[in-house]
């Protein structure tokens, strides 16, 4: 069994370049006895996250700017500048950008907030599926 409180957590200023954007840390830490992790999410006009799910983290996504397409489950969101939207632990999401103009969300994580915590369902870039 994997011991997640030893993995290494994000850290202030990590930084990633995906095939649908980037993203970098913000701010690590704890808040009533639960690790949280802010993150500022690029999604590039036409960039698809894959479709995913966590068992150890919730997240929470505040659009910031640009229009974002959320699945979440079997629901399907459209969120404008100010808009945000909460993704349960276990629920089976994604983040697509279906505009001409990149798409800033901020992203707070509660649990465990680990890279290796996502399970992938589909993924248009050839990622590896879990």
């Amino acid at each position: 069994m994997t011991d997640f409180a030893k993995m290494p957590g994000y850290r202030p200023g990590e930084k990633d370049t995906r095939p649908w954007g980037m993203w970098e840390v913000l701010e690590t830490g704890h808040e009533n006895g639960e690790e949280f992790c802010i993150k500022r999410i690029t999604v590039n006009p036409g960039g698809v996250l894959s479709l995913q799910s966590h068992k150890l983290r919730r997240e929470n996504w505040t659009l910031e700017s640009g229009t974002l397409e959320v699945t979440r489950d079997k629901e399907i969101i459209t969120l404008t500048p100010g808009q945000n939207i909460d993704i349960p632990l276990g629920a089976v999401h994604r983040m697509a950008n279906r505009s001409d103009t990149p798409a800033i969300v901020r992203e707070i994580q509660r649990g465990i907030c680990r890279e290796d915590d996502i399970i992938r369902y589909e993924d248009i870039y050839g990622r590896t599926a879990s």
